[in-house]
């Protein structure tokens, strides 16, 4: 490893491949110091990032690839989605999308090895790829970025370049609970019984279900992702704290990092490792939350496209799903709201007309209540979404619908 500044990186950069595969840190952990010298020097390149965030070098010689697609990235003319499981997405490196380059956030040095921090995700895999097909490996070592354990640690050997930052962390707090959100996250927290291991994104229904779960004890985590209401749960003595939290990815409050920082309690684990539905399933009574934008008469689910353009991508919803179906004991909770305010429709549709994201969960979860899904018959099915789940000025559409299927 050599430690070099940002102008010497300039001239390393030089050398790249024409048009080489940029991969970056994504999340909130966009190394911006290191991709702002690459979009200075490169005229063109392929920028591989996960749920990347607005901010991103965007002008024309800069294609943008992902399989899960963020805001800074969203709706672009130059944007290659590349649909597939996120737990699969270290097999598209190590088989199909060798990195050139990959550029890590990490914290600053300790000993001889640096943390990937707030996110490991897809990264050892993207660093593996790299080393083995001549690519290479520079670092971000910010001083602000939190030291965390587990695959987050890289070893100085397997680090090309670094430099040296002090740059604050982006960081996302908490908005108000809306009255549907709440609502929601209060009717699945009812059925998580003590002793589950938790899957919960990020966002208003999340945070819904975590902020009603403090009486509860003896809960785990087994997470793709947390913010800070696992903080809230640690606090409350909600936790086991026997068992470490897994995660592969984090962000929150400065609050939290700070929290994390040197937090032995907390592994940060790679994609292959928190994603995989075999070590899901071995999780006791492993309960899923996961948000969709529609569900239909067959309970499947739509996660991923608005009017047929890609909204995000699976993610690693699809693998929490199977391996909590697998679990002992263990859910698959859908939640969404039954109404779209803003396009005035039901999310609940009689069928799904986009490429659906998943199916087959244990429930789907509304303001209007909790709909039993699996287990059940096609007919018991639809008529649990109709009648638990749908908003009532639709059930009636809804159950024709049904009758025109051949479902009752």
């Amino acid at each position: 490893m050599r430690i070099i500044n940002v102008e010497q990186l300039k001239k390393v950069l030089g050398d790249l491949p024409e048009n080489p595969r940029v991969v970056a840190s994504g999340n909130f952990a966009t190394p911006t110091v290191l991709l702002g010298a690459v979009d200075e020097v490169v005229a063109e390149y392929r920028l591989h990032m996960l749920n990347a965030q607005k901010g991103l070098p965007d002008r024309e010689g800069v294609t943008y690839e992902s399989a899960f697609v963020g805001p800074g990235m969203r709706g672009s003319e130059r944007l290659d989605y590349i649909p597939c499981r996120l737990s699969l997405v270290p097999v598209l490196f190590r088989d199909h999308f060798h990195p050139d380059v990959v550029l890590l956030h990490a914290s600053s040095r300790r000993f001889d090895t640096v943390s990937l921090g707030t996110e490991v995700n897809i990264l050892p895999s993207a660093i593996e790829s790299a080393r083995a097909h001549g690519g290479l490996v520079i670092v971000q070592a910010n001083e602000q970025m939190p030291y965390t354990y587990g695959d987050a640690q890289i070893y100085e050997h397997e680090i090309d370049y670094l430099v040296e930052v002090d740059e604050t962390l982006p960081a996302h707090e908490r908005g108000d609970l809306g009255d549907v959100e709440r609502v929601i996250g209060d009717r699945i927290a009812a059925l998580i019984e003590p002793n589950s291991t938790l899957q919960l994104g990020i966002g208003a229904v999340p945070d819904a279900v975590l902020a009603a779960l403090t009486h509860i004890k003896g809960l785990r985590i087994w997470t793709e992702m947390f913010s800070d209401g696992v903080l809230d749960l640690h606090r409350g003595g909600a936790l086991d704290d026997e068992v470490p939290l897994t995660a592969s990815f984090i962000f929150g409050s400065r609050e939290l990092y700070d929290w994390l920082h040197l937090n032995r309690g907390v592994r940060m684990m790679r994609t292959e490792v928190t994603n995989d539905p075999g070590l899901i399933a071995r999780q006791a009574r492993m309960t899923s939350v996961n948000a969709a934008l529609q569900v239909d008469l067959f309970d499947q689910a739509n996660a991923s496209r608005v009017k047929g353009r890609i909204h995000s991508g699976f993610g690693g919803s699809t693998d929490f799903i199977v391996g909590a179906l697998h679990s002992r004991g263990g859910r698959s909770f859908m939640a969404l709201p039954s109404w779209h305010a803003r396009a005035n429709c039901s999310t609940i549709v009689p069928r799904i007309t986009e490429p659906v994201t998943s199916f087959q969960h244990s429930f789907v979860a509304t303001e209007q209540g909790i709909a039993g899904c699996f287990g059940l018959s096609q007919a018991d099915q639809a008529r649990n979404i109709i009648h638990s789940a749908a908003h009532p000025s639709v059930r009636d559409e809804l159950e024709e619908s049904a009758r025109e299927f051949g479902l009752f």
